[in-house]
C-alpha cells in the first residue's frame, strides 16, 4: 500500500488545512459564490472520510452534504439530472455530492439499472450539462477517489468484522468485487466523455486515506479563488441581572440520569 503518512504529521496538517477550508467558507458566503464538489470513485475508496474531514470544523448551515437514495419511480420518469438540480447549492453555498450524477456513468450502468440507450444520452448530456452549471457561476469541481483491487478488499473485510463501519456495506458493495473490470470499463469510458478542459476529472491516489484526504483538501483550496475575509468585531457583553427571576425547582423537571456517575 505504499509508506503511510505519519499520524502527526497528517493531524498537523489537516487541521491547518481545515482552518483554511473555514476561510474558504467565509468567502463563499460573503461572496454570494456557488461551490460544487462531487465525490465519486470506487466503493471504499475514502469518499466519506475525506468528506466527514472537509466539513468537520464548517456551518451546516452554509454547507450541505448531498448523498441522495436510489430514486422514487416517480423521479424514475423525470429528466435524469432532474433530481441532482434541486440540490444545487443558492448564493453562499457550498455542495459536496457524496456521489452524483455520475450514478449513471457506473454502477447505474455496470449493474444494468439504465438501458443502453440511458448511459449513452447520459454521456451526451453531461458535458452540455456540467458547462451550463459552469457558465451560470457555479464553481464545480470533480474527484475520482482510486483505490486498488487488493485495497478495497482489505477495506471490505476489515467492515465486515466492525460493528461500528458494518453498515457501511450493503448487498451492492459486495456485488461490486465480482465486477472490478466492468467497473474499470465504465469509468474509462466515462473519463473519456466528461474529462474536460473546463470540468476536469482529479484523480486521488487513495491507497493511503490519510494522504488522499490531505492531497483532496489541499487542491480544492488551491482550485478555489478564496480570500481571507475580515470577521466582524464582536465583544461579549456581561451576563444581564437575573431580577425576580428564579429558577424552577430541580425537581419540577424531568432530568437525564446521571450515567456518568455509574463509571469508574
Amino acid at each position: 500500500m505504499g509508506d503511510r503518512l505519519d499520524k502527526k504529521l497528517y493531524e498537523a496538517e489537516l487541521y491547518r488545512l481545515q482552518a483554511e477550508l473555514v476561510k474558504m467558507q467565509e468567502w463563499v458566503r460573503g461572496s454570494g459564490s456557488r461551490l460544487v464538489v462531487l465525490f465519486e470513485g470506487r466503493d471504499a475508496a475514502g469518499k466519506g472520510g475525506t468528506i466527514k474531514r472537509v466539513t468537520e470544523y464548517l456551518n451546516p448551515r452554509v454547507v450541505r452534504i448531498a448523498a441522495l437514495p436510489a430514486p422514487t419511480e416517480r423521479q424514475r420518469t423525470q429528466w435524469y439530472f432532474q433530481r441532482y438540480v434541486e440540490h444545487l447549492p443558492a448564493a453562499g453555498e457550498i455542495v459536496l455530492f457524496d456521489r452524483s450524477w455520475y450514478n449513471r456513468a457506473g454502477v447505474e450502468k455496470v449493474m444494468g439499472f439504465c438501458t443502453p440507450g440511458e448511459h449513452q444520452r447520459f454521456l451526451d448530456q453531461c458535458p452540455v450539462f456540467e458547462r451550463l452549471l459552469i457558465e451560470d457561476g457555479i464553481l464545480l469541481h470533480k474527484y475520482w477517489f482510486s483505490v486498488s483491487k487488493k485495497e478495497q478488499h482489505r477495506r471490505f473485510q476489515d467492515r465486515l468484522g466492525d460493528p461500528m463501519r458494518r453498515w457501511k456495506l450493503s448487498p451492492m458493495d459486495l456485488e461490486s468485487i465480482k465486477h472490478w473490470q466492468d467497473y474499470s470499463k465504465a469509468k474509462d469510458e466515462m473519463f473519456s466523455r466528461t474529462d474536460l478542459p473546463y470540468s476536469p476529472w482529479m484523480v486521488v491516489e487513495s491507497e493511503d486515506k490519510r494522504r488522499a484526504r490531505i492531497n483532496m483538501i489541499a487542491h480544492l483550496l488551491s482550485a478555489v479563488p478564496y480570500t481571507k475575509v475580515r470577521a466582524p468585531e464582536l465583544k461579549l457583553p456581561r451576563p444581564g441581572k437575573d431580577g425576580d427571576y428564579q429558577r424552577p425547582a430541580p425537581e419540577t423537571q424531568h432530568h437525564v440520569p446521571d450515567h456518568a456517575a455509574t463509571l469508574s
